[in-house]
């Protein structure tokens, strides 16, 4: 589509929604007065043991490590897949990805499809409930104008619209544009793409603010292609997929970590710290040169290495510092919490999956026992369950049964000294997947 083409269709399109979703009362612990600015800041493809908080030695992240002693790490973290484009209709949705057509995607390749925003979408609705919303970096929920990000409450988008990009060059591996700035105007602007995204958000951070905002910040690192600070842009014709080395790797990381400091540091400035909720966390687990800390296998997979990620939120005077929870979370549930800070509530026709993590965060009696699923299809058909600390997992190795709290790595099979278990978890994913949406049927060439 040509650029000016989407530019009028885009602006058309914003110019008819409705924002107008019903409002609920606040949490009944916080003041209205006091709803705070939310910083979202997730990366892609982290693996939970990326960090050095997390076990990480070979090089360092002094400044998530200190933002996880200044606030409280959620050691059962669970993303809504191991793969970009679910984990991301999940958050905008606070659904299970399977509830939504392009939550099947996985992830979402070069298509005509995308996240529509009706039923009203997290930008949408944190926008209508008096929030500033901005989005800086990675979409991956659709290339073309009906699905832009400025049509999902997004006051403003800075960044990608496709799965990755050249850290060098910053063309889009899928819509092969550059960076998009103010929403449809591409930019060329030399420097390093993880550098690029701090600069803007450490410019929406301190700028004056009329209303509390939510600055969704969507690192690219350290996702492929393998490229640190420096490094010249990959030829057009390679896999972009190939190449690096931890070496390369740990650079990229520590761009990152140092790109979070800097927009910590900008809320400081702005005395806004003890304003801001602040979750720091990853959209799947890690591959290639990433460590997944106790747990199995990674990206792509069921397996915890795939899902479990790393996760920390901070809101000084209200979330103790130093601690932990572990309370088992998973995407939705970040939507879930959002929305209830704001007094914001999601459509009828449209119920959130996730719950509110605010009492879990603030030191609340114990944890709440979860029931939680997945399915992907796309590479190889994998199927899970995790019921309290029983997990269910069904490859195309076999059906197994974890005791998930007693062995993270997924090491001994118990569905033989449990059989009940097994049954009940299997018959429970059963029926879940009755009420969502049926896979993508397979792709042969991809199995």
């Amino acid at each position: 589509m040509h650029r000016r083409r989407f530019i009028i269709e885009l602006a058309g399109a914003a110019a008819g929604v409705a924002l107008a979703p019903s409002l609920a009362s606040s949490a009944s612990w916080l003041d209205r007065r006091r709803r705070p600015n939310v910083l979202l800041i997730m990366t892609d493809d982290l693996g939970y043991g990326d960090l050095g908080i997390t076990g990480r030695t070979d090089y360092r992240t002094p400044v998530v490590d200190q933002l996880a002693r200044e606030g409280m790490q959620l050691s059962q973290m669970y993303t809504a897949a191991p793969v970009c484009t679910p984990t991301r209709v999940a958050l905008m949705t606070g659904r299970y990805p399977a509830r939504t057509p392009v939550g099947l995607h996985e992830p979402l390749t070069t298509s005509p499809t995308g996240l529509a925003p009706d039923p009203p979408t997290l930008g949408t609705l944190m926008k209508a409930a008096g929030y500033e919303t901005a989005l800086v970096g990675k979409w991956h929920l659709g290339t073309l104008p009906p699905y832009h990000p400025l049509r999902h409450g997004f006051d403003e988008f800075y960044g990608i619209l496709g799965p990755g990009a050249d850290y060098a060059s910053h063309i889009d591996v899928e819509s092969r544009e550059i960076l998009f700035q103010d929403g449809t105007r591409t930019v060329r602007t030399p420097g390093y793409l993880t550098e690029l995204l701090t600069d803007r958000a450490v410019r929406i951070v301190s700028r004056r603010h009329a209303r509390p905002f939510f600055l969704n910040l969507q690192y690219n690192a350290p996702h492929w292609p393998w490229q640190a600070p420096g490094d010249p842009p990959y030829p057009d014709t390679l896999p972009w997929a190939r190449g690096g080395s931890p070496a390369i790797y740990a650079r990229m990381m520590e761009s990152m970590d140092g790109g979070v400091g800097r927009v910590l540091e900008a809320l400081r400035r702005r005395g806004l710290e003890r304003d801001t909720l602040v979750i720091f966390t990853s959209d799947n687990g890690g591959e290639r040169f990433s460590h997944m800390g106790p747990f199995s296998e990674g990206k792509m997979t069921l397996n915890e290495g795939g899902l479990r990620v790393p996760a920390i939120a901070r809101w000084p005077g209200v979330i103790p510092a130093g601690g932990r929870t572990d309370q088992v979370a998973v995407t939705m549930d970040l939507t879930a919490t959002f929305l209830a800070l704001a007094g914001a509530r999601a459509p009828a026709a449209a119920p959130l999956d996730g719950i509110d993590l605010m009492p879990a965060l603030t030191g609340g009696p114990g944890a709440v026992r979860r029931e939680l699923y997945w399915r992907i299809f796309q590479r190889r058909k994998q199927k899970a369950m995790r019921g309290g600390d029983w997990k269910y997992l069904q490859t195309d190795r076999g059906e197994f049964l974890y005791d998930v709290a007693a062995d993270p790595g997924e090491k001994r099979d118990r569905k033989a000294e449990h059989p009940a278990v097994f049954q009940q978890l299997r018959a429970k994913l059963a029926a879940w997947e009755r009420e969502v949406l049926p896979p993508i049927p397979l792709d042969p060439a991809r199995a």
